[in-house]
């Protein structure tokens, strides 16, 4: 028997539920059904993934509602009793329907036609023109908007618009000066993104959705890369129905082009490719000169490089959702390059007197084929529908690339002493790496969060380098510069980070463990070199919310780079051999404790990013030069250590509708210690650069933007590497309603991008120039889908 105090509850609940069912009832009536058709005024095309809502008079609230089929089509029910239906999708003018005045089981709206908003239209286009930056507790994101010097631009022109990014002319890719960089695409190594690939230029700037440089990475990326890390993130359009995009490309130097993306988006697929076929050519101007300083001869050399390129890139892709928790993905990408290089360079040989000892030509036909495929199996759970962020994640990748080159020098004398000569060479190169990966991320609180997870990676490298030398009519081996050279390291890595963010305050720390296993082989000679170390890599950020306005960010994190394949190799490159490239296998790997601060403001039209950070390194690698009998031979080694500090400030500013002004400036002093040889490398020096562009909405639809680039002279521990500026232009025009772009881009409009060095030691001198010269391209581009598929902006998709 109960007590009669919870008799007396429990009628009163009982009553309660009673007379709200009731009231319910009086409130709506029996079930309305609502259907239609939903099409493009003017063209009656249907329209997919419409949104259809019933809403509340009063409140205006949404009460039910759906979205419409392939076809346009909708349907759905509501017992509601007052009540209005809205039709409405993005880019377009909402429609709005009140209830019947007579209530019936069905309320039929026909077809349905929505017209183009203009207004929507021109604030899409205008969010996704300009890429902007956004700051996250341990890294900054870079938007890649459609910047118009970027236009049929490579992945290395997109990086180079990126504040702190800086590409030279080699394509060498170095943040706040420093290279050592670790580049990932979509977060994980790629061999599209690697020294030994060269590949990123078979990603274009319409393939990128997003650039995220990460200057002082947490313990949960891979330590490797000293200066940070450089993640491009890849496209991969998520919105249901069919989408894609096509462009066209053409430019001189010859640079033509042809991309396709296509995504397709159902309730348990996501579909998704890239097609890019394409031919350039890359020439550079090259001029080399080489002085003995204890009996005056010389080597000069001047000509003009070529790499053509052929080249092929298809990307297939798909993700299953296996239910709201669990989703699978499966992709592959297969590139292909063919590549030529016609190369001509004219010699000169001078006595001590300054006389001319001998002329002669010298001439490269290289033909190679470079296949390389890469494929990623990963599955992703959620453990809580409401909560994206509790996440496992495993994922398995392989990258493959391999080189089959040959070439043929020929030594042609022009006048002087005879220097005919001939030479072969012929190069079998293969890579695999294999990179597993899982992390756990768990959000304990609303504040808390732990992530934890773990990294193998296994580098399997063979080269297969030969040299033959025409001699009496045949060709001879030469065996002094003929081998096979093996690599093959293995790196483990586990880590764990715990994470407070609250409204004003936030504070993350972790810590990573490494261990290394390096091992290279020369087969021919049989020798070898072994390295195994272990490393703790701890790292510590934390960021601070003045208030909207103004926010505060400082981190700490201890970074490593190995030395890569290019840089162990013993190999001559004898392209041009007075000048010749070398690896060495006895290189150690570098350290740095890197230490940041940031500030960021909002001032009204203006955002602003003020930044102080000093890199400690050790075991620094540089190339040493030395010479013998006026060939100059680079070399890799380990000089002592480097202590950076610099500053660096980013800023945008829009005091006008069609003015926006985006600059960038970094500027860093160091201090060099080392010895090697006996000789001491000790000194002090500074390096700085900047970056303004212009963008300027003109009428009729024309954009106009400028790039400003300038890189001061600086120092290493035998070089002066002189200045360099150069400017851009780009120039749009939004035809077909904004769905088809024209492009016309002009990178280093003066031809004024050149890097110029010098070695000067007390017994040579070794000058260095080249140039890339003048590029021009032309483009169209065109989206199709839904709506707004044409809208590659950079911004987040929608599902």
């Amino acid at each position: 028997m109960l007590p009669k105090t919870e008799q007396f509850l429990r009628i009163l609940v009982v009553g309660l539920l009673f007379f709200g069912l009731q009231w319910a009832r009086a409130q709506n009536g029996d079930p309305i059904l609502i259907k239609g058709k939903v099409v493009e005024q003017g063209s009656g095309e249907p329209i997919a993934f419409a949104t259809v809502m019933a809403a509340d008079n009063e409140t205006k609230k949404p009460i039910t509602g759906t979205t419409t089929a392939d076809d346009g089509t909708f349907s759905f029910e509501t017992t509601a009793n007052n009540f209005y239906v809205e039709i409405g999708f993005l880019g377009f003018q909402t429609k709005t329907f009140g209830q019947p005045a007579t209530r019936s089981s069905t309320m039929d709206l026909g077809t349905v036609a929505l017209s183009e908003d203009a207004e929507q239209l021109e604030e899409v286009v205008v969010a996704g023109e300009i890429s902007r930056t956004e700051f996250k507790l341990d890294k900054r994101v870079f938007n890649v908007g459609k910047d118009l010097s970027s236009t049929g631009a490579s992945a290395l022109e997109v990086l180079n618009n990126v504040p702190s990014v800086n590409v030279n002319i080699e394509g060498q890719v170095s943040l706040r000066g420093s290279q050592g960089v670790q580049m990932l695409i979509n977060g994980k190594p790629s061999i599209i993104a690697s020294e030994e690939g060269n590949a990123l230029g078979t990603i274009t700037a319409d393939m990128i959705e997003r650039v995220e440089v990460i200057t002082n990475p947490s313990a949960k990326y891979d330590a490797e890369g000293t200066s940070g890390i450089i993640n491009i993130v890849l496209k991969k359009d998520e919105r249901k129905g069919l989408n894609g995009s096509i462009s066209v490309n053409t430019g001189t130097p010859a640079g033509h082009s042809v991309g396709i993306s296509l995504n397709r988006r159902t309730e348990k697929f996501n579909l998704f490719s890239q097609i890019g076929v394409g031919v350039r050519d890359i020439p550079t101007d090259i001029e080399n000169r080489n002085l003995n300083l204890e009996d005056n001869t010389s080597v000069v050399s001047t000509g003009t490089e070529h790499r053509n390129e052929d080249y092929y890139n298809l990307v297939l892709g798909a993700d299953y959702h296996i239910n709201d928790l669990n989703v699978l993905t499966l992709s592959g990408n297969f590139a292909l390059e063919m590549e030529d290089q016609p190369s001509t360079t004219d010699f000169a040989e001078y006595d001590g007197a300054n006389s001319l000892v001998s002329q002669w030509q010298r001439t490269e036909v290289t033909d190679a084929r470079n296949p390389k495929f890469q494929y990623e199996l990963q599955y992703k759970k959620n453990f809580d529908e409401d909560d994206d962020e509790h996440t496992l994640l495993f994922s398995g990748l392989g990258n493959f690339f391999a080189k089959d080159q040959s070439s043929e020098f020929f030594d042609a004398t022009v006048g002087g002493e005879d220097m005919d000569s001939q030479q072969q060479t012929r190069t079998d190169f293969k890579e695999a790496v294999f990179t597993f990966k899982l992390d756990y991320t768990n959000p304990l609180t609303d504040e808390v969060t732990i992530e934890t997870g773990a990294q193998y990676v296994l580098n399997d490298v063979s080269n297969d380098y030969e040299v033959n030398n025409y001699e009496n009519g045949t060709y001879v081996n030469d065996p002094g510069l003929t081998n096979v050279f093996e690599y093959n390291q293995k790196v483990l890595g586990v880590y764990g980070t715990g994470s407070y963010e609250g409204k004003k305050w936030g504070v993350k720390g972790g810590l990573r463990l490494e261990h290394t296993d390096l091992g290279t082989y020369l087969a021919t000679t049989g020798e070898s070199n072994d390295q195994d170390y272990v490393n703790f890599f701890p790292s510590a950020h934390t960021s601070y919310k003045f208030s909207d306005k103004v926010s505060l960010q400082a981190g700490y994190s201890k970074r490593i780079y190995r030395p890569r394949m290019w840089d162990l190799n013993p190999f001559f490159n004898i392209r041009n051999n007075y000048s010749i490239r070398q690896g060495n296998p006895e290189l150690e790997p570098e350290f740095t404790d890197s230490y940041e601060i940031t500030s960021i403001y909002i001032l009204g039209k203006a955002s602003l990013n003020l930044g102080v950070y000093h890199r400690y390194t050790t075991d620094v690698i540089e190339r040493v030069s030395t010479f013998e009998d006026n060939v100059s031979t680079y070399r890799p080694e380990n000089i002592g250590t480097n202590k950076a500090t610099g500053v660096e400030f980013n800023a945008k500013y829009s005091p006008l509708k069609w003015l926006t002004l985006n600059g960038d400036f970094n500027y860093s002093s160091f201090t060099r210690d080392g010895v090697f040889d006996s000789q001491i490398f000790d000194f002090t020096g500074d390096q700085w650069s900047s970056k303004l562009m212009t963008k300027v909405k003109l009428p009729a639809d024309f954009d106009f933007e400028m790039t400003g680039n300038y890189q001061s002279s600086y120092r290493t521990v035998q070089s002066e590497m002189e200045d360099m500026a150069y400017l851009d232009l780009g120039l749009r025009k939004n035809i077909l309603k904004g769905k088809a772009v024209l492009n016309l881009s002009i990178r280093d409009l003066f031809a004024s991008r050149i890097s110029e060095s010098l070695v000067a030691q007390t017994d040579f001198e070794v000058y260095n120039r080249r140039q890339r010269g003048r590029f021009v391209a032309f483009g169209f581009s065109y989206g199709f889908g839904k709506g707004e598929a044409m809208q590659y902006s950079g911004q987040r998709r929608r599902r």
